[in-house]
């Protein structure tokens, strides 16, 4: 077989086995790798060269400043003071949306969600407010918002990596310009239509000790490490706004914020290789050898001439 026609095999064999799902997306990309490398199509150290890429430090870094968030308590904060202000369902359900749509674009989305479950238990259980109606909203906003920055999703940073390579790149909050538009659309969408159609269910029982215990152990942590991690964040995003005006790249900035976290003993180091997501890093890494073999093998370019061809020459007409 052809470079070009094993690359192909292992785009469908990807492909595939991300949509089905059983095998860990991590252990398909590396999968993937490895196979590229095996085959001859990459070089061994061009198969895994994403592990060095600045976009796989950058979501490190940024995994570490996210969790410091999270372990402090400062997220759940954020996530208790702002929902205090929703008197009806309706209002919560709005509030709640917002917040999470703005913190899963800078954070993590599995992390935003599960700090606000908590949040939204304990007020279902105070107000009567139906769960049902509260959390499927979230799920979607928090979906929604990871296309507020280039940070917001692993995907974004999956196309940047590959942008990159030939010579181009997206500014820091350039997918706000459509994520900003599908969040608050998002939004009207459930104000409007979708409350309507959500389930109210009768609120079954849970164990509130878990929510206190949740909500007590974020209490036992010092003030001034929940308000360093806030101002942390802050000062990273601040710089990678006016990553051209400083002249610092984003990782660069990533990494300085999670450096200093750890230094101070915001979080331990325990805690910061914790927060980090491996599946995302491996995922990445495989993802962008493949994205290399399909450039270097033309295979890339036969998809896209494939495709041209369906559409006519000029598909825009």
């Amino acid at each position: 077989m052809t470079p070009s026609a094993i690359t192909l095999c292992f785009l469908v064999f990807a492909v595939v086995m991300f949509a089905w799902e059983k095998l860990p997306l991590a252990v398909t990309a590396m999968i993937v790798c490895v196979g590229l490398s095996l085959t001859g199509v990459l070089p061994q150290q061009d198969a895994f060269l994403g592990f060095v890429d600045t976009n796989v430090i950058l979501f490190a870094a940024m995994f570490v400043i996210g969790g410091a968030l999270f372990e402090t308590g400062m997220a759940n904060k954020i996530g208790g003071v702002v929902t205090k202000f929703a008197s009806s369902e309706l209002k919560l359900m709005i509030v709640l949306m917002v917040i999470t749509g703005v913190m899963s674009g800078v954070l993590s989305n599995t992390g935003t969600a599960a700090i606000l479950i908590p949040v939204i238990l304990g007020i279902s259980a105070k107000s009567g407010f139906a769960r049902s109606r509260l959390l499927m909203p979230m799920a979607f906003a928090s979906t929604l918002g990871g296309n507020l920055s280039l940070i917001g999703s692993p995907n974004n940073l999956v196309i940047q990596g590959v942008l990159e390579g030939a010579g181009y790149r997206f500014g820091f909050f350039e997918y706000a310009k459509i994520g900003v538009p599908m969040l608050l659309s998002g939004i009207l969408f459930f104000i409007f239509i979708g409350y309507r159609l959500l389930p109210k269910r009768e609120n079954v029982s849970f164990d509130e000790d878990d929510v206190h215990v949740f909500h007590n152990h974020h209490n036992n942590i010092s003030k001034w490490k929940q308000w360093t991690s806030f101002a942390v964040l802050l000062t990273t995003l601040f710089a990678m706004v006016f990553e051209d005006v400083i002249g610092v790249k984003l990782y660069l900035s990533a990494c300085v914020g999670a450096l200093v976290l750890v230094i101070l003993r915001v979080i331990t180091e325990k805690q910061a290789y914790e927060a980090i997501d491996s599946q995302v890093i491996f995922l990445f890494a495989g993802t962008l050898a493949l994205a290399e073999a399909l450039k270097i093998t033309g295979a890339g370019a036969d998809i896209a001439h494939t495709i041209i061809g369906w559409l006519g020459e000029h598909p825009n007409s």
